[in-house]
Parts: C-alpha cells; sequence; structure tokens
C-alpha cells in the first residue's frame, strides 16, 4: 500500500480513538458533536481534556457548538488553548445559511488552526480561501461522501478544489464523509491531502491491493463456514 493522501480517524469514542493512535498510518484525527452524542459523551471539555493528554502530537480538530457567530468565536478561541495540535471546526454556516466567512476571517488573524467543515460546494470553499490565509493554516473539509448520496459524482469537484488550493499552500484539502474503502483510493488518486474515515473504514486497510482471485475464494470460504456454524440444514 503506497498511499499519498494521508489517514485521519473520524470518532469520539476514547477506547477507539487510541486504538487508531497506536497505528503509525494514523496521521490525525477528526471529530464532532454529533459523533460525540453517539458516543455518551456529555462534558464536551473533560473529554477533549481527556483525549488531548494522550494525543497530542497529531492534528485533532473539534468542532464548535453554538450556533450565534460571537459564542462560536468565544468557544473556538477557548478550544484552541487546549492544545497546539488543535485545529478547531467551523461549519460554513450557521443553521440559518448564514456563511461563517467574517468570524474564519477573525480567528485566522488572531492565529487559531481552523478546520472549516461541512462544505460540499467549489463555491463555499472559494469563499474560505481568502480568509484563511490569514492564518496559521487549517484544513478545509469538503463532505464528498454526502455529495454521493445526493447522486453527485465527487471526484471532479475534489480535483477541481487541489488544483484551486495550489495558491494556497497552508491549506489542506479533507476528504470527508467517506462511504467505502475505495474512497480513500479516489482521494489518494485526485491528490486530495487528507482523508478522515471511521475506524470501521480504516480497519479494512489491509485489503488494499488484495488479489481479486484470492479474495473471491476468502469470500467463498467465509460463506461455507459461517454456514457450518449455524448448522444449516434443508
Amino acid at each position: 500500500m503506497n498511499l499519498k493522501v494521508k489517514l485521519f480517524a473520524d470518532g469520539a469514542e476514547k477506547a477507539g480513538m487510541l486504538e487508531m493512535y497506536k497505528n503509525p498510518l494514523i496521521s490525525g484525527f477528526t471529530t464532532n458533536p454529533t459523533l460525540m452524542k453517539k458516543a455518551g459523551i456529555t462534558n464536551y471539555k473533560a473529554f477533549a481534556l481527556d483525549i488531548l493528554s494522550v494525543i497530542n502530537d497529531r492534528p485533532i480538530s473539534l468542532e464548535v457548538f453554538s450556533d450565534d457567530f460571537g459564542e462560536m468565536e468565544i468557544q473556538a478561541k477557548e478550544i484552541a488553548s487546549w492544545g497546539k495540535n488543535v485545529n478547531v471546526k467551523i461549519p460554513i454556516t450557521n443553521t440559518k445559511g448564514q456563511l461563517s466567512v467574517p468570524l474564519i476571517d477573525n480567528l485566522a488573524k488572531a492565529g487559531v488552526k481552523l478546520n472549516v467543515t461541512a462544505m460540499m460546494t467549489i463555491e463555499q470553499v472559494r469563499s474560505t480561501l481568502p480568509a484563511l490565509a490569514k492564518g496559521p493554516g487549517g484544513y478545509v473539509s469538503v463532505f464528498a461522501g454526502r455529495m454521493a448520496d445526493a447522486g453527485v459524482d465527487p471526484v471532479p469537484i475534489m480535483t477541481e478544489i487541489v488544483k484551486m488550493l495550489k495558491d494556497y499552500p497552508h491549506v489542506e484539502l479533507i476528504w470527508a464523509s467517506p462511504r467505502e474503502l475505495f474512497n480513500i483510493v479516489q482521494a489518494d488518486q485526485v491528490g486530495c491531502h487528507i482523508i478522515t474515515a471511521t475506524n470501521d473504514i480504516l480497519k479494512k486497510l489491509p485489503t488494499i491491493g488484495k488479489d481479486l482471485t484470492e479474495f473471491s475464494l476468502d469470500t467463498v470460504k467465509m460463506f461455507y463456514n459461517d454456514a457450518c456454524a449455524a448448522g444449516f440444514s434443508i
């Protein structure tokens, strides 16, 4: 496996994050409020500080959770203070559809490393770049998997954004919300800087490049062994 794209683990379960932290192939981590809720986290700061006490040498993205831009700015500066490896995730808009670009501009100029998230169009990415360029750099997270869910091929869009970012060397593109392992291959082929994926996808990495005849045989064996284990008869 010879991938140029960096792999980030996406999740909020401590055990799973620490499992991925032991894997040298994993270059960073991302999470979000939805994943935290799913993991049963109720104390945001306590969870973040606990994780950062261990994962302190690879990038980790933590998201604001207000819908008010003024409160987002306060939260972002607080979250950024928790660790030098923290990128603060700012959604591209609030729930009213108002662009967060002025907030991104303020935070970038204040030296906060950012991860602008929940983007799905070239225009959204383009709108953030002049603001991001004023700061120490960061990420643009484009939800390629959700584009595909909408019946839109994300590959041409991600390819165009990769080209766009050549003028912004301190900003990296994250292929977000992948649905299958092949998305990692696609992200690598288009020159995407990073792909963030859940543990269940990342655990399949050893299958990349596997001989398909061998893979077919393994699948047949799996079906046979499971039928035997189930004690099926006709």
